[in-house]
């Protein structure tokens, strides 16, 4: 796991070594240069072990001085304020409005087919139908990949920060996306991966996922 050092006060950060939420706070904090202090959680462990901090027990918890924060979303966008350069949101409310409501369908649409797919307690029935709706859902915006520099933006975002560690994770969730329609997602996926705050959020389990 990668650690950037710089003068910024350090900050701690819950999360297991696959965890795709923490993935996603892993990417904002390496895109932001924050210093900060990696504490790596199983799950099974994470209620005990976060008890006095977060009564919810879920990771990623983000410890920040007094202030305590344990969802995802608010964690990415309170980094995002905290740290306001290089910025990770528009800075004009309606195309800020616009990426929260995308932050939002991503998470109730692609995260949810995702969490199924890689939960344990999944029936063999639920992953078949959430590796279908998921690769469907994912090549009906195929294109819209290939039309911004970006997904939908033009400047790196914190939609990618959430889009990215689920791409990360098709070999592991055995999608493919084989079909020609699925191109422009290829050439984002390997712009994405190579991005060096990318390569930076990777724990040393991620790194095996695509090894």
């Amino acid at each position: 796991m990668a650690v950037v050092a710089n003068k910024r006060s350090v900050m701690t950060l819950y999360t297991s070594p696959s965890d795709i939420n923490g993935h996603q706070v892993r990417i904002v904090l390496a895109e932001k240069g924050v210093a900060v202090d990696y504490v790596l959680v199983k799950r099974d462990d994470a209620l005990e072990t976060l008890a006095e901090l977060n009564p919810y027990g879920t990771l990623p918890t983000l410890v920040d001085r007094d202030l305590v924060l344990f969802n995802t979303q608010v964690i990415m966008e309170y980094l995002d304020e905290r740290f306001p350069h290089p910025p990770l949101l528009p800075i004009y409310p309606v195309a800020r409005a616009r990426a929260r409501l995308m932050m939002c369908r991503i998470e109730k649409e692609w995260y949810r087919y995702a969490n199924i797919i890689l939960s344990d307690a999944s029936s063999p029935e639920e992953v078949e139908q959430a590796r279908e709706e998921l690769t469907q859902s994912l090549l009906a915006v195929a294109k819209a990949f290939g039309e911004s520099s970006y997904f939908l933006n033009d400047d790196f975002s914190l939609i990618d920060c959430m889009v990215v560690p689920l791409l990360w994770r098709l070999e592991k969730m055995k999608i493919s996306l084989s079909s020609p329609k699925a191109k422009p997602i290829h050439a984002y996926m390997k712009k994405m991966f190579e991005r060096e705050s990318f390569l930076a959020s990777l724990t040393e389990k991620e790194h095996e996922l695509r090894a």
